[in-house]
């Protein structure tokens, strides 16, 4: 089953306000968006620790 976590946030008005234009330019909920900004960041950082290791 994939059950999501449930987690409080608390962001400026101005980056909510952001968010949500965002959100709807991509025809997302802010939740929605929220995470797939999220997704994107751990699997962006995922990469360059993969980089690191490599050029070792």
């Amino acid at each position: 089953m994939n059950e999501k976590k449930a987690i409080p946030l608390r962001i400026s008005p101005e980056l909510h306000k952001e968010i949500k234009a965002w959100a709807e330019q991509d025809l997302r909920s802010v939740n929605s968006q929220i995470e797939c900004i999220l997704r994107d960041a751990v699997q962006k950082r995922k990469g360059a620790s993969k980089e690191r290791r490599e050029a070792s």
